[in-house]
This record gives structure tokens, sequence and C-alpha cells, in this order.
């Protein structure tokens, strides 16, 4: 497995290499590949070239499934060129089953439920504990903090 945009960087590699060809025949191994955050890609136009040149080998032959949190209309920003934008889409939605979620982010949902529990926890722990106390080490040179203190 690898992120779309490590991805993106080996076949730009491997395109100035002269090997993009061999590149994406070790791909066509995978029956399904998936490209995860396409929206983050945003590279310059060699690299989002090799993209392309991916998308258009496993055209009508091996399946690709994308993530992306822009629709289709702010692709622009993913392919620098507005053609190639065009193809990318054409080609991507030929034959395709789209899922179109206008959900909130789990993972923005997750992190907020446990900001509230840790803050429910926080508040919790803070009625039922006494007045915070300051302990002195015992040479009494410098003050030490109870362990509770100590936040992480």
């Amino acid at each position: 497995m690898a992120r779309t945009s490590d991805l993106v960087q080996r076949l730009q590699v491997a395109r100035q290499d002269l090997a993009l060809t061999q590149e994406i025949a070790k791909l066509d191994k995978f029956d399904l590949l998936i490209l995860d955050d396409l929206s983050y890609v945003r590279k310059d136009q060699a690299e989002t070239s090799a993209l392309f040149e991916l998308i258009s080998a496993r055209y009508e032959r091996r399946s690709i499934m994308i993530t992306a949190n822009q629709p289709f209309s702010g692709w622009d920003a993913i392919f620098p060129d507005r053609a190639m934008t065009i193809a990318a889409i054409d080609r991507l939605v030929h034959h395709a089953t789209i899922f179109e979620m206008n959900v909130e982010s789990y993972r923005r949902r997750a992190a907020y439920a446990a900001a509230t529990s840790l803050s429910d926890i926080e508040d919790d722990r803070d009625k039922q504990q006494p007045e915070k106390e300051t302990a002195t080490a015992k040479d009494n040179s410098r003050p030490a903090t109870l362990s509770s203190d100590i936040e992480t």
C-alpha cells in the first residue's frame, strides 16, 4: 500500500528514467488500484501527467477506486491542464459507480468525541479532588508537584 502522492512521485521518477510503461505494468498485477485522497495530490504538470498515464493505461482494463474530498468540479486543482482534467474524469466515470457522500468527516467526529470525553473526565476529576497541594523535595531546595498535577 502506498499513498497516492507517493505513487505519483514513483511514476514521475519512472518517467524521468524512461521506465513509466514498465512501472505501470507492475501495477497491472492488481485488479483494483485504490487512490486515496486524490485531491491532496496537487502536483506539477509532469507529475499529474504521469498520474493521467496510469489512469489511461488502466481504462477499460483494470479497476481504479478513488477517494477525494473534492467534487469533480474542483479537480482543476489536481490536474493543472483543463483538457487533462476532462480526459481523466471521462475515463474514470465511464463504467463507474460513483458514491457521493455528503457527511461529516468521521475523523473530525471522532476527534470531537474524544475531546468531549476527555473534557468530561477532567471536569469529573476536578469535582472529586480536594484542592491541589504543593509538596517540596526533601532538601527543601526546590518545589515539586504531586504526580496528579502533572499533565501529559
